[in-house]
């Protein structure tokens, strides 16, 4: 079962953190996460999977960045969350998806036990201009059933900025 924001919101500093947390940005079974004012782009033209790829930063000014097509931008949330108990979700806001701006390729999915910041995987269908602290996504939480261990990786955990791809470890 997925959370409504009722509960949400019972569960902020228990099993549940969003920093900073504006209960203006609770809806009915989600929250609101907004756009940190810093992308990563990688610099090569050919990724590997084996390899820690060069990357290279843009900061977001106040009046706007335009995204390019066939660029995988990574951003991130500004908010820092933490969650027991729950599977959280992420997904891009409806508005956000119908400027054809995809928010994440496949990683929307969170494990019980993540801490962190969420690594955005933006990509546009066609030049879109974005904006620092907008609302871009929205976090939900599943209920977990059975017994469960909780997130330990440390390749993503208790991330404090964007965090590129880092599979290179796989392969150590």
């Amino acid at each position: 079962m997925i959370l409504s924001g009722k509960m949400i919101q019972e569960r902020m500093g228990k099993d549940i953190a969003i920093e900073p947390f504006d209960p203006a940005r609770l809806n009915p079974n989600s929250y609101n996460l907004s756009l940190a004012d810093e992308l990563v782009v990688y610099e090569a033209g050919v990724l590997d999977m084996k390899k820690k790829n060069p990357t290279r930063s843009i900061r977001i000014p106040a009046e706007g960045y335009e995204l390019q097509p066939r660029t995988l931008y990574l951003g991130r949330t500004t908010e820092f969350t933490r969650t027991e108990n729950y599977v959280p979700m992420l997904e891009g806001r409806s508005s956000v998806g119908r400027l054809g701006l995809f928010v994440h390729v496949t990683a929307g999915f969170g494990d019980v036990g993540f801490a962190g910041y969420w690594t955005l995987e933006m990509f546009c269908i066609q030049p879109v201009r974005i904006y620092p602290n907008v609302e871009i996504c929205q976090i939900y939480y599943h209920t977990l059933d059975g017994d469960f261990e909780t997130y330990k990786s440390a390749k993503y955990q208790n991330n404090r900025g964007i965090q590129p791809s880092r599979m290179y470890l796989d392969f150590v």
